[in-house]
Parts: C-alpha cells; structure tokens; sequence
C-alpha cells in the first residue's frame, strides 16, 4: 500500500473558494505559518461569511479533513439530475431517518445532499411536514445552494430558488 505525498492533489491560494463537509462553502482568507514547539505548521485559513466564522485547517492534513474545491459542473449537473428523481420512501424511524440526512449533508457531496433535497421536498400547501423535516431541508437547501452560487457566480437566494424550481418540476 503506497501512501500519497501529502498535500500532492489539494494546493489551494488566497482567494480559492472551497467546500469544507461540515460547513459548506467558505473562502481561503490565506496560508498562516507557525511554529508549535519545534514544528512549524502551515495552515489554511478559511472564512465561512454566511456564518460568520473562520477555520484553521493544517495544509497537510486538508485532503484528509475533506476540505476540496468547488466541485465541477458535470457533478453539480449530477446533483440537479438527482433533484428530478423520484423521492426514496424510507420506513425507518424518523429519528434514524434524521440522522442519516445529518450524515448525507455534512458528507459535503453535492449529489447526497440533492438526495436529501429530493426526499424531503413537499408541496408548498403540506402540513405534514414535521418542524426538524423542514429544519433539515433548509439545512440541505442552504449548503447546495451556497456551492450553486459559488459555481454560477450568483447570489444565494437565486441559486436556492434555481434549486427549488428543479425540484418543483419533478413533483
């Protein structure tokens, strides 16, 4: 089992747009040197505007943390492909069904989190839609539509209405 160099695929500069899992899409504010006892340490700083918060990530261990650029246009047109399919009926617990939404949305994969749009999604006039359903679909609207955005170079709420009208056309 060969192991990469480090850092060989991921080399991201001031400026880059990238997708952190848990967070979604931030920006790279710059590359920060320092020095822990003997070690000097590189790391990625990284600002997330829509939260209003910032992460320092080791250059070295970026790839292994998730940390990847915004993902190409033939994955994104995969995850709008994704929005069109019909919705997964689950009969697990809703509890258990939550969870793995959670999973699916933090993975950072544009494609599991249109799995999760798309099996979510209710008409406007449902009222069967529970509170933490609508939280968790926001939650998956918010991430996908922030990479949309940043891909289209467009704003956050035209990205999630473009989103929102993909899945309108599949019911």
């Amino acid at each position: 089992m060969s192991k990469k160099p480090a850092n060989d695929s991921i080399n991201f500069k001031k400026g880059d747009a990238v997708v952190y899992p848990a967070h979604g899409v931030g920006k790279i504010e710059g590359i920060e040197a320092y020095k822990i006892g003997d070690v000097e340490v590189s790391l990625y700083s990284i600002a997330f505007d829509k939260d209003r918060m910032r992460l320092k990530i080791p250059v070295q261990k970026a790839e292994e943390s998730g940390l990847r650029a915004l993902c190409s246009t033939s994955r994104m047109d995969d995850a709008l492909t994704t929005l069109q399919g019909k919705a997964k009926a689950k009969r697990a617990m809703w509890s258990r069904r939550a969870q793995e939404y959670e999973t699916k949305i933090n993975s950072g994969d544009p494609v599991s989190i249109a799995e999760v749009l798309r099996d979510l999604r209710r008409p406007k006039d449902d009222t069967e839609q529970s509170y933490s359903e609508r939280q968790i679909y926001q939650s998956a609207l918010e991430r996908l539509a922030r990479e949309v955005a940043a891909i289209e170079k467009t704003s956050e709420d035209d990205a999630a209405t473009k989103l929102e009208a993909v899945l309108s056309k599949a019911a």
